[in-house]
């Protein structure tokens, strides 16, 4: 996962203590016994002929999970660390490209060249006030040499030196520098520290960069002792080098002069700590005292002080940008009936070290859902539409493989993709969480309700999210920190992304590993299962369901909302009429299209019911959410063409959604009172019209 939503946490495990490594040993044993038979068996058959009806094949489906299947996958996949761009990395690649091709699956790969980033040298000196000098340490304990575990450093950081006083600058938010400057503290020509929280490492970097600072010193209060959180500070998505079109090779590329390029990397260097050598150097500032209201939330052991100095740092990272090749691999299961009707199941392979949370717990569900799909093939299973499993590349460097593929085939996808099914870092610890678009959300919660829950003995993973988190609370997009991004902001394609746990402390470090899964993250792979089973159970309804199970009344009650707290911020300054006439057709639209797939699943039941009626409002329910694209994208940032949901461009602003407005909302801070209403006041018709557009859609007729 390329950036976190929130600050990692630590998880606890199911069990009040770690099972013993026999007992763990012993399950697993009895499980490979039970369940890897059943996957290699070539001749597998049948007891009883079944009921050859979709239903059937979709219980079947759940009652093939076993955990053990899903520990060796975990296992083979992070016995090394396979950083984008690396021998390793293709080495998982043919990993994951046998297993497809050995279940029996139409297998292919997509090679693209890309602009990545590796570390060269990197040191951090400080000189204390009493004349004393220590070189700080920069990696992390228990790591030899040839572990092959990439140094803690932040992909495409400029090289540079810089020597300069410390200064804290608490998240590195505006309201921080604020902060220090009502104190009279200035960061020109400074090293600053800053400690990571909800804005991306670029908008760290670069609001630095814009106060003047010399450099940036980072570091991950939640991180295990010890640990580093690698992580890029790259600004956008997908290769810099080839913005808007795939990195094929022989293609184009600019140069990174190029002002299109230039302006995605940071003006200035920056590099990773451990809370330990942060603190060495927080610990000795002095000067104005630390804000009380920062002191609330901090969780090391600080001085009194913010800074500048009297500790000097003498900072220096050395890096190397150059040309990588990447590689996604696809699994295609053809559709019966509509081939050219495509659902497709996605998961970023690559990861910073060993990658056992972030990604290859989702990988591993990706793989024994192939297995599991495979199984019920050869039981006489056919999916109406198209089933493709992606595994994507470079997720980390910022998106790469899956946004050059969606750049690639963007016409094909515009025209033919039903949705995009994300899981990143499948389990992170307990609880299970969901981000969807909202018309999936009546399918998520139906299907939650057919899927064990893993951490309560006798219910399903609906009950238990209900009771936690009182009326589960389906999180919206609003971040660009998985490869769901390019699907949704770009082409437009209903998404989802499920997730066992919110944060955990080995984020991106080298702990992140197959041991820290088996001892904290999931010991019985019980998680592993359950969000195996959402997943692949959203893919079956959404390809073998005769009428779409996409619902867009909750589409149309989520707008409602937004206006609402958008009327609350804009205190009646400006007309939200466009928006809440667009939406009243919205509603009618959507309350049009239930009425219709109502009727249609009623006529497929009593069987009368024509191929063209169904396709008809299918394309109906499948394009609705392409229209709240617009052809030029938000401004500044017209890449990201969705006008719901999207990245705003400043992360102190207070909206989530409708980014366009959100963007208008900040400049407007800069502009007199009339020239930022205007600005407003357009954002919020290009969003009327982008919600016209999708009613339109779901109308299907002509105006």
């Amino acid at each position: 996962m390329a950036q976190p939503s929130f600050l990692h946490k630590p998880t606890t495990s199911i069990f009040t203590s770690t099972p013993s490594p026999f007992c763990f040993l012993l399950f697993l044993l009895t499980l490979c016994t039970l369940g890897i038979y059943t996957l290699h068996h070539r001749h597998l058959q049948p007891t009883t002929p079944p009921s050859k009806t979709a239903l059937h094949f979709h219980r079947t489906f759940l009652s093939l999970a076993t955990n053990a299947t899903l520990s060796a996958y975990l296992r083979h996949l992070t016995l090394h660390p396979h950083l984008a761009g690396t021998p390793p990395s293709l080495q998982t690649a043919q990993y994951v490209h046998s297993h497809f091709s050995n279940l029996g699956l139409p297998t292919h790969v997509n090679d693209y060249s890309a602009l990545l980033s590796y570390p060269s040298h990197s040191s951090l000196t400080v000189h204390f006030a009493n004349g004393t000098a220590h070189s700080l340490p920069l990696g992390e304990p228990g790591l030899k040499r040839n572990d092959g575990v990439v140094p803690p450093y932040h992909a495409y950081s400029p090289s540079g030196s810089a020597a300069g006083y410390a200064v804290f600058v608490n998240y590195g938010r505006e309201e921080d520098y604020a902060a220090l400057e009502a104190q009279g503290v200035s960061v020109e020509k400074a090293v600053v520290v800053a400690r990571r929280g909800e804005m991306s490492r670029f908008a760290v970097v670069e609001k630095a960069a814009e106060k003047g600072a010399a450099a940036v010193v980072m570091y991950t209060e939640a991180a295990v002792r010890g640990g580093v959180e690698r992580g890029t500070v790259m600004g956008g998505l997908g290769d810099p080098v080839t913005p808007g079109w795939a990195g094929v090779e022989g293609g184009e590329r600019l140069g990174l002069d190029d002002s299109d390029v230039s302006r995605r990397f940071p003006k200035i260097p920056s590099m990773p700590v451990s809370v330990a050598t942060a603190e060495v150097i927080l610990r000795s500032l002095e000067g104005t005292r630390v804000p009380l209201e920062w002191r609330g939330s901090l969780k090391s052991t600080v001085g009194s002080g913010v800074g500048p100095g009297p500790t000097l740092l003498n900072f220096t990272y050395q890096g190397e940008k150059k040309i990588a090749s990447i590689r996604n691999v696809f699994a295609v299961i053809r559709g019966s009936e509509e081939p050219d009707r495509f659902v497709l199941l996605g998961n970023h392979r690559d990861a910073w070290t060993y990658g056992a949370v972030d990604p290859n717990s989702g990988t591993a569900a990706l793989l024994d859902i192939a297995r599991r799909y495979a199984l019920l093939m050869r039981l006489g299973w056919k999916p109406r539409r198209t089933i493709i499993l992606c595994s994507w590349d470079a997720e980390e460097f910022g998106m790469i493989g899956s946004t050059e593929w969606v750049e690639q085939n963007l016409v094909n996808l515009g025209s033919k993709a039903v949705a995009y099914l994300n899981v990143d870092c499948a389990v992170q610890g307990s609880g299970f969480y969901a981000t969807a678009t909202p018309q999936l959300d009546n399918l998520l919660l139906e299907v939650t309700k057919k899927v064990r829950d893993p951490e309560s003995e006798g219910m399903k993973v609906f009950n238990k999210w209900k009771t936690t988190d009182k009326g589960m609370n389906i999180l919206r997009f609003s971040g660009a920190d998985s490869d769901f991004a390019p699907f949704l902001y770009h082409a437009g394609v209903p998404s989802s992304d499920l997730y066992y746990g919110r944060d955990f402390p080995v984020y991106h470090t080298s702990f992140d590993s197959y041991d820290w899964m088996i001892n904290y993250g999931d010991p019985l792979f019980q998680r592993h299962v359950a969000i195996a089973g959402v997943w692949g159970l959203l893919a079956l309804h959404l390809a073998d369901d005769p009428v779409l199970p996409l619902n867009y009344l909750s589409y149309a009650a989520q707008l409602q909302e937004y206006t609402i707290v958008l009327s609350n911020l804009l205190a009646g300054s400006i007309s939200l009429h466009p928006i809440t006439a667009s939406i009243q057709e919205f509603v009618v639209a959507a309350k049009e299209a239930e009425e219709d797939a109502k009727k249609l699943r009623e006529q497929e039941t009593l069987g009368s019911i024509s191929d063209l009626k169904k396709r008809m409002l299918n394309d109906r329910l499948m394009f609705a959410e392409r229209g709240f694209l617009d052809a030029e994208g938000l401004q500044g940032r017209g890449w990201f063409k969705h006008l719901v949901y999207g990245p705003p461009s400043d992360p102190d602003g207070k909206l989530f959604f409708f980014p366009g407005i959100a963007d208008a909302v900040s400049r407007s801070r800069r502009m007199n009172r009339t020239e930022g209403d205007v600005a407003i006041q357009h954002e919020i018709w290009r969003v009327a019209r982008a919600i016209q557009r999708a009613g339109y859609a779901l109308k299907g007729g002509l105006t």
